[in-house]
């Protein structure tokens, strides 16, 4: 007796600083018989990752290879500085890249923002990580720039962070190898598109039945209802409405005469 093959999985790639968790309850909800599998990687071999098929679709940072990859922008962090609590910067509520000028802003290789030149004054040396940029935050040796995700991900206690208002900002995008489209990497961008469980990906729907409109005369104000009464009261009740014309003003003589015969012409 053979085994029975193994169930189609998904394999969702993502970056540092991503929160995937609500489209993975989703894809639960909606594909239960369909695993998914999370693969953390770093900012720098996402490409590399998708690209080799090592995950089918990844939560990344723009910008990607458009001749390789498609992309959906899904959000923009704010950029934020990672500094001691007791730092001069914690006094504003924001900041600007000029008031940084004066401080060691530490430029990790792992770096995210993509400078065309950082702020401030260079450190001795690069760290490898973010991981490690922040542990020089905390021993006072400078100050750090990182999306906003990445600060709330290297929280401390001792440390804290401020918005700055200039500095270039980070986009997240769902990416996927464009010649590697199924229909699995279909079904989660409908997820975070927020596409309902009835609607297909992306196809034209049918235009709902419209329903029958009610006939003239049907509605409110539309015309008389025909009378209730049979017999003697129904004949008593239309010879009470004739006296009530008749006692009228000229507009009922004039219905009368349009009822008579008319008149022959000498």
């Amino acid at each position: 007796m053979t085994d029975s093959p193994e169930p189609p999985s998904f394999r969702l790639a993502y970056v540092p600083g991503v929160t995937p968790a609500k489209w993975v309850r989703i894809w639960h909800e909606r594909l239960p018989d369909v695993p998914l599998e999370l693969l953390q990687v770093s900012a720098a071999e996402a490409s590399d990752v998708l690209r080799d098929g090592g995950a089918d679709a990844g939560l990344v940072r723009l910008p990607v290879d458009r001749t390789v990859f498609s992309a959906i922008p899904l959000y923009t962090e704010t950029s934020v500085v990672v500094v001691p609590k007791d730092h001069v910067v914690t006094a504003a509520e924001e900041v600007t890249l000029e008031d940084l000028a004066d401080e060691v802003v530490i430029h990790p290789l792992d770096d995210v923002i993509g400078w065309d030149r950082p702020p401030g004054e260079p450190a001795f040396e690069r760290p490898a990580t973010t991981t490690d940029a922040i542990e020089l935050v905390a021993a006072n040796i400078g100050v750090l720039v990182v999306p906003q995700s990445l600060a709330r991900l290297h929280h401390r206690r001792d440390l804290t962070y401020r918005p700055v208002t200039d500095a270039p900002q980070s986009d997240i995008a769902l990416s996927w190898r464009e010649d590697a489209t199924t229909d699995m990497v279909e079904d989660f961008i409908g997820i975070v598109r927020g596409r309902t469980v009835n609607s297909s990906r992306g196809r034209t729907q049918p235009e709902p039945e419209r329903k029958q409109r009610p006939e003239k005369g049907g509605g409110k104000g539309g015309g008389r209802k025909p009378a209730t009464g049979t017999g003697k009261g129904a004949a008593r009740g239309s010879s009470g409405a004739a006296k009530g014309f008749r006692g009228g003003s000229g507009g009922a003589k004039g219905a009368g005469a349009r009822r008579g015969k008319p008149k022959r012409r000498g």
